[in-house]
């Protein structure tokens, strides 16, 4: 069937047999086409005087859509801080909620099947399988490691004529359809330069090609439909990339780029402007809907403006920080000045005080070794501090850095400061095993127990060797520091407590991955003339012990469903190097 005779006959479908003139209308068609074509729509049994025969909803069977998959895994980590507390489908826009209005909006287009693929606060989306008939709910357990490629990957069985939309897009318009030609990507025309997908067509509208970021033309906006043709073949490239993993971290939009020569065509599908709304920021949304200028319905939000004395409507330009090890971070601005608003990570709460944690910010605050903090809930963990412009992070391979560095910390601990907890790398590993072993799925490292083993040797030859415990920073690594050109400042003192001073040197060189040649040379500078061999022996041994607790620490956060990458390797080995070294040399 032509594109054509499909639009007429389903014109016909929806609006019954109307006059050339109204069908025109209806269609867009000219009056000699349609009048042909009716006459032959007649001669095959299609259409009768009522309208579309029995012969004719047969004919458009392999256009009807099956359903619809909607994509709601994601955390939409750009749209801080209103991300931090539900998912971003759930908001309530124009007195609608997103999702719910979509859902509506495919099932009065004649859609009633409709997947979810959720992932972040699912529980928060279950109430719709209620609320919704035809919603079938399906999990992605890894969503915060694999981007939609996987969501869609997963939601394969139930893929053909198919809907792929996103929870969080808004639709001025109902834009679906019961019955569609062809498989399409809807668009917007922009004639400024945007970061976003442009797809540029071919002489029949097809998509041609896919560009990341450009100037005048059509960019990506809203929903999409595949058709069965394009579904199996997109499905296919999916599954084979399964096992390499290759596309994991992409969207799937990156591998119709890649492939789109060998897929079957999708049409450009471009809307008015002002018809479908993306919104990546609580900034573009408050430009939307005006209830979100002073009324974000976020007890973030509600958080900063009590503490800054400000109104909601003050707080704007919201940037995520990339995600921390432990926490979710983000930048704002408020009465002209920038701030950082510091989120809790989950799981934390389980190795954390928070209670420890704000006493310590305030005790470095008050010598003068992190400027930057202003408030923190002991309760729920939340920080806020000023933004520093203009600083970077020390260069491991640069010893006037760790000059400026070391010096920071020689003055902290010769303050002989005290609190009232102490920071035990060793055993407080042990604790974390544990829950490991009893809570969590346990330890899958074959070579755990050896590793542990040299380690402890190492702990038990430095334990109570006469250097004293102090108050200490315990997570020294470069992303703590902030350096300016007259300010070397440290932050985030989670973990701080009493400790043993090797805590805040061994985790430095932890992280910077020396050999056990560069870390003497910073090991002495710290002791300045007249280190002994069991200073050396100390300081070495308590950056195998750091590198352990680390590296225990990583497991259970992995445990937790937190990312840990290349960092959790990193520590297994410099706990190996270190406690192996040392072992050896000195015949542990």
């Amino acid at each position: 069937m032509t594109r054509n005779e499909f639009t007429l006959l389903y014109a016909i479908k929806k609006h019954g047999m109307q006059s050339c003139r109204k069908m025109r209308d209806l269609s867009n068609l000219s009056t000699g086409y349609i009048s042909q074509t009716m006459k032959e729509f007649a001669e095959k049994g299609y259409t009768g005087e009522s309208g579309i025969t029995e012969k004719g909803l047969a004919a458009l069977l392999p256009y009807k859509v099956d359903n619809a998959v909607i994509m709601a895994a994601g955390m939409s980590s750009r749209f801080v801080p209103i991300s931090l507390e539900k998912p971003k489908g759930l908001l309530v826009v124009k007195n609608e909620v997103l999702i719910e209005r979509q859902i509506e909006q495919l099932q009065d287009a004649g859609i009633k099947k409709i997947v979810l693929v959720l992932g972040y606060k699912k529980e928060a989306f279950f109430y719709l399988e209620e609320k919704f008939e035809g919603i079938k709910i399906l999990i992605n357990p890894e969503y915060n490691t694999k981007n939609n490629t996987h969501t869609l990957y997963l939601a394969q069985p139930y893929i053909g004529n198919s809907y792929i939309c996103s929870s969080d897009d808004y639709f001025e318009e109902n834009p679906f359809e019961e019955y569609v030609y062809q498989s399409y990507y809807a668009a917007e025309h922009v004639e400024e330069k945007t970061n976003e997908w442009y797809m540029i067509p071919d002489a029949k509208g097809n998509i041609a090609r896919v560009e990341k970021s450009g100037v005048e033309g059509d960019i990506m906006l809203g929903h999409v439909y595949w058709n069965r043709a394009f579904s199996a073949a997109i499905l296919k490239i999916l599954n084979e990339d399964h096992e390499t993993g290759y596309y994991d971290a992409a969207l799937w939009e990156q591998v119709l780029a890649d492939h789109v020569r060998s897929l079957p065509p999708m049409e450009i599908k471009v809307y008015p402007k002002g018809t479908i709304f993306e919104f990546d920021s609580l900034d573009e949304l408050r430009r939307f809907d005006s209830n979100y200028v002073n009324h974000t319905h976020s007890r973030i939000m509600k958080n900063i403006a009590k503490v800054l004395e400000c109104r909601e409507s003050d707080i704007l330009n919201f940037k995520a920080i990339k995600e921390g090890l432990t926490n979710t971070s983000f930048v704002f601005e408020a009465n002209g000045s920038r701030y950082v608003y510091r989120h809790p990570g989950e799981g934390t709460e389980a190795i954390i005080s928070r209670k420890h944690e704000k006493k310590s910010l305030e005790l470095a605050k008050s010598i003068g070794v992190d400027p930057t903090y202003i408030y923190m809930d002991e309760e729920e963990g939340w920080k806020i501090s000023s933004y520093v412009e203009g600083i970077r992070v020390p260069d491991y391979g640069s010893f006037a850095d760790s000059k400026r560095v070391l010096s920071v910390l020689r003055s902290l601990h010769e303050k002989k400061l005290s609190v009232d907890w102490s920071f035990l790398p060793w055993e407080e590993a042990e604790k974390i095993e544990l829950i490991l072993r009893s809570e969590k799925q346990g330890i899958a490292d074959r070579r755990f127990d050896k590793l542990k083993s040299a380690v402890g040797k190492c702990y038990r030859k430095c334990h109570d060797d006469g250097i004293e415990m102090r108050f200490c920073h315990c997570d020294t690594y470069a992303p703590n520091w902030m350096l300016t050109d007259d300010q070397t400042i440290l932050i985030d003192w989670e973990y701080a407590g009493n400790a043993d001073p090797g805590c805040d040197i061994g985790t430095y060189i932890m992280d910077s991955m020396w050999e056990v040649p560069d870390a003497e040379r910073f090991i002495a500078e710290y002791c300045g003339e007249g280190m002994t061999e069991a200073q050396l022996f100390h300081y070495l041994a308590y950056t195998a012990i750091l590198s352990y607790y680390w590296y225990v620490w990583a497991l259970y956060r992995e445990a937790c469903g937190a990312v840990m990458g290349e960092s959790l390797y990193n520590w297994h080995v410099m706990a190996g190097r270190y406690s192996r070294y040392l072992v050896d040399k000195y015949h542990l």
